[in-house]
């Protein structure tokens, strides 16, 4: 079986395995078991801390590791050296001209043996437990990007749920195909469509979904394979589909992840933004940038992003307030250390994780609205 991208990220990182020094945390054992009980929060991401004098190889990974400052100043010079040779104007238009093409080859070389199914949704994502209770009644669940089903098949196994209807929609037509053919696909609660989460037009909603259908869109690594340009498009097709008072579930990779280090020349697309080996996309994102693009955006104005702190008449740092469309229910950082205890490597990983929920509100009350909510700091 092939290995999944995020064991690809694993496979060629000698150069960096000396580069980690265990951070000083506040006290917590992390070898008592008492600390390392089921957790309740979901974006507490573990409870295993490292602190200094731990045996770093003791485990087979850290939670809240940040990077050091000698792993970033290594981080910083190989993103300056991958700007230095970025995709020629011809691939540039290559890739970005055909980006379907691309995930149809992947998924023609590796149908539904890639990616591993994600069962750590659950746990990260509570409301998902929530649609599939036996009571919980009719409930409409959108997944753009669905792959091989690795997100949609999990759900549907644990679903006591008769009236849920996942739509599980892939711009490949490859990955469709191969979640409509496996055992697992049951039309009585699972639809699987081609859709680009990009269209534009009256008709650019995904098949059998209209205006205000969907109580949950989950985006789960899909951002990330789109360019930038096309995030204002996405977002207001979700926007558009979300029930008032919808729920949005946002997983991808976060800025300085080995994932993004360890590219090579010739694979540079703009800023954060790569090309892989097999021809498919992806991005790196930050929390205030994603905070500006979910909090701020409004169909009218579009993505809005702007790092800049807001500062107060004495000039202090104060939280910024976001007035969009959605609002920012948590958005967190998931940083981790992976080692590999048998060839002494480490590995320093990031992701973002978001919870946003469409306002019941119009437009123009809810740029009024002062009130900053948990999580938009």
């Amino acid at each position: 079986m092939a290995p999944s991208l995020v064991d690809q990220a694993d496979l060629d990182i000698a150069k960096i395995a000396q580069l980690v020094q265990p951070p000083q945390v506040p006290p917590h054992r992390s070898h008592n078991p008492d600390n390392n009980l089921k957790r309740t929060d979901p974006f507490q991401f573990g409870s295993r801390y490292l602190e200094e004098g731990d045996d770093v190889w003791e485990f087979n990974a850290w939670d809240h590791v940040d990077t050091d400052e000698e792993y970033r100043a290594y981080a910083e010079h190989q993103i300056a050296r991958q700007r230095e040779a970025p995709v020629s104007d011809f691939d540039q238009q290559r890739f970005n001209g055909e980006p379907a093409k691309w995930w149809n080859l992947f998924y023609k070389n590796n149908q539904a043996n890639f990616f591993k199914n994600r069962k750590w949704l659950r746990q990260e994502f509570p409301v998902l437990a929530d649609v599939t209770r036996k009571d919980a009644g009719r409930k409409v669940v959108l997944e753009v990007g669905a792959g091989a089903g690795n997100t949609a098949f999990p759900l549907l196994a644990n679903n006591e749920n008769e009236e849920l209807m996942v739509h599980a929609c892939d711009f490949s037509s490859t990955a469709v195909k191969v979640m409509r053919e496996s055992e697992h696909y049951n039309p009585k609660n699972m639809t699987a469509d081609v859709w680009d989460v990009t269209a534009q037009g009256e008709d650019s909603l995904p098949p059998g979904l209209t205006e205000g259908s969907v109580d949950l869109v989950v985006l789960i690594f899909i951002f990330s394979a789109l360019a930038p340009e096309q995030w204002n498009q996405a977002l207001h097709n979700i926007y558009r589909v979300l029930k008032p008072d919808g729920e949005v579930l946002f997983r991808d990779y976060g800025r300085g992840d080995l994932a993004q280090v360890r590219f090579k020349k010739g694979r540079y697309m703009a800023e954060n933004f790569y090309v892989r080996g097999d021809g498919t996309r992806v991005y790196f994102f930050d929390k205030e940038e994603l905070a500006d693009m979910w909090g701020r955006w409004t169909p009218e104005k579009g993505i809005q992003i702007d790092n800049q702190e807001e500062t107060n008449p004495e000039g202090g740092v104060v939280r910024k307030t976001y007035h969009g469309v959605f609002q920012i229910l948590n958005l967190g950082v998931d940083r981790r250390l992976l080692v590999n205890r048998k060839r002494r490597l480490k590995m320093y990983r990031c992701w973002m994780q978001g919870y946003f929920k469409k306002r019941d509100l119009p437009v123009a009350e809810a740029n009024q609205e002062s009130s900053a909510t948990n999580g938009e700091s």
